[in-house]
């Protein structure tokens, strides 16, 4: 489904930002599911793959060498190290996808997306939350993917995430069970954005 706007609205830069585990990457995948045509920027990351993760799919695995070379050099929009790894956006990237006229999407954890508000003040900050810091708490116990510690760490930091939602220009709900809903609600922001009688416009 490609939203209902004026075809020459200039491209949008989207934010999709909350804390770990309240769906960000489930909320995207359905988003390109449904049809909307958009190009999804891949992060650079020193972190080593997860299982079924691919290198330039849902990200560009380097080393921590490639990675601080990419940082001297310029190449990010934005970079920060989040629970020990470097993650950063390649800023060539970016730029190629607004000039080919299709919206832009960014998965960012809340630091990143901070970083791209100062840089792009124009860019469309959308805060993805649960019902809950409760629930929040259970999705990322029952994910099983980190130790004691670390769960700790981002149990932690979920709650200190979640107290940053009036940094962004719209907030949303992923309830449990109803992922359909908070896709729905996150094509109606770009839809409205769209249809804005001043749009955004981009300059990087």
């Amino acid at each position: 489904m490609k939203p209902n706007y004026e075809p020459n609205a200039p491209p949008l830069l989207i934010v999709i930002s909350g804390p770990a585990g309240v769906g960000k990457d489930s909320v995207i995948q359905r988003m390109q599911e449904r049809g909307y045509r958009f190009h999804f920027v891949i992060t650079a990351t020193d972190r080593p793959p997860r299982p079924n993760e691919v290198d330039g799919v849902d990200y560009f695995f380097v080393t921590t060498e490639e990675f601080d070379r990419m940082e001297r050099d310029g190449e990010l929009l934005e970079h920060a190290i989040v629970y020990g790894q470097h993650k950063g956006i390649p800023k060539q990237q970016v730029r190629e996808a607004l000039a080919s006229g299709v919206d832009v999407v960014m998965r960012l954890d809340v630091q990143g997306a901070a970083s791209v508000r100062r840089l792009v003040p124009e860019a469309v900050l959308i805060f993805l939350t649960a019902s809950s810091f409760d629930e929040l708490r259970r999705r990322l116990e029952r994910r099983g993917e980190d130790t004691p510690a670390q769960l700790r760490e981002r149990i932690a930091t979920a709650r200190q995430e979640m107290e940053r939602v009036t940094e962004f220009d719209y907030v949303v709900v992923n309830r449990e069970g109803q992922l359909e809903q908070a896709v729905d609600d996150v094509l109606a922001i770009i839809r409205a954005e769209h249809c804005r009688v001043e749009p955004r416009v981009v300059r990087l």
